[in-house]
């Protein structure tokens, strides 16, 4: 498998990138990218190595790749059918490492997409710009989110961008994601009094107080959805209370949910609905809140009809607009008021043992990638 594309991604798979940590993965994309005259801006923060390079007129009609070079841990690699850091391809042309579908072939087809573009168009019309974060597989603070933030401050230009993230379902290019429900988590503590389960009448029991308020919380609908989303959910991620003992009522009750919800809520409307149950329910707590994104959304247009001829191009598939699945970096892309699709190969093996993708859909998505260019900086 002599393709560039798949040289590239292995060459990436093979840098132990373990959030934040970002080992040399950027710096092999910037030596691809330098030569083909792209203007390199490294912004580090603490950790974190973030990239943001161009080729192109800054004024002009500007698309953006984002990505991230940072992988989730391997777990035990006993379990592995090959070593995770050890990019190898098998009889069937699957490749497989950490980071082989999330989301090191996806940057690698970005940067080998560039590459063929700028070299068939050396004095291509509009701009081709990356965004690249080491940040974003942990606490996603100091990557894309703080890079936006500067970016707009610049009043710097984006009017497409395309996140790598592997988006595909069951074939290549059978989902565009077009947006992703905002992440909203709730960290709980019910407090009660500690007491000997003998004399329920010197204690009180939080887990018992709080058990009409969950039943409550977790039957209520929130919302319906609508056309883009489908209606908002809550789930109890992590639940804890008690000494481990047998004869100990428990003082206290730690409850985390979150609420993975669509643009008919917002996270403001969530609290105050989930106050007033834990008021009802007159419980002595206390809350605090961390919000991961808001909901965003690219409406069908130029960007996701330009990716669906591509993927239609190469693939022969209609693909299908969707916003399921978890946040991405798009959430702060978003903010810039720009069209935002994610769009790369299949998620099915993503945070797996044997991790993998099929080497001939990331040779098609470079292809997929290069079309759009063609498509939306040509004109």
């Amino acid at each position: 498998m002599n393709e560039p594309v798949i040289a590239l991604t292995k060459a990436l798979i093979a840098e132990k990138s373990i959030s934040p940590d970002d080992k040399n993965c950027q710096k092999i994309i910037i030596e691809r990218l330098k030569p083909l005259g792209f203007t390199i801006e490294e912004v580090n923060i603490g950790q974190t190595k973030n990239l943001w390079a161009y080729h192109g007129d800054r004024q002009a009609k500007t698309l953006m790749f984002a990505g991230h070079t940072d992988v989730v841990p391997a777990g035990d690699e006993s379990k592995w059918q090959y070593p995770p850091f050890e990019p190898t391809i098998d009889e069937n042309g699957v490749l497989y490492g950490r980071g082989a579908s999330d989301m090191k072939s996806g940057v690698a087809a970005m940067v080998c997409a560039a590459e063929a573009f700028v070299k068939k168009y050396p004095n291509h019309s509009g701009c081709i710009a990356f965004l690249l974060t080491s940040d974003e597989e942990a606490d996603a603070t100091d990557g894309t989110t703080k890079v936006v933030d500067l970016l707009m401050k610049r009043h710097e230009r984006v009017d497409y961008c395309i996140v790598g993230e592997p988006s595909s379902d069951s074939v290549l290019g059978d989902q565009i994601k077009n947006g992703r429900r905002g992440s909203l988590t709730a960290n709980l503590v019910v407090h009660g009094i500690q007491g000997h389960v003998a004399y329920p009448h010197l204690a009180d029991n939080p887990v018992h107080r709080f058990a009409p308020a969950l039943h409550e919380l977790v039957t209520t609908v929130w919302d319906n959805g609508n056309q883009y989303f489908p209606q908002t959910t809550m789930q109890v991620a992590n639940i804890n209370g008690g000494t481990g003992a047998e004869n100990v009522v428990p003082g206290e009750l730690s409850v985390q949910f979150n609420f993975r919800y669509s643009s008919e809520l917002t996270d403001d409307i969530i609290k105050s609905r989930v106050e007033q149950i834990l008021q009802k329910h007159h419980l002595n707590y206390t809350l605090t809140w961390r919000l991961s994104g808001h909901p965003f959304l690219t409406p069908q247009g130029e960007l996701t009809n330009a990716a669906a001829k591509a993927i239609k191009q190469f693939t022969q598939i209609d693909t299908q607009l969707s916003t399921s699945g978890g946040t991405s970096d798009g959430r702060f892309i978003a903010k810039m008021g720009c069209q935002v699709i994610e769009l790369g190969v299949l998620n099915k093996t993503i945070h797996k043992v044997n991790e993998n993708a099929n080497c001939q859909d990331i040779i098609t998505l470079t292809a997929i990638y290069q079309n759009i260019l063609e498509q939306l900086l040509l004109t």
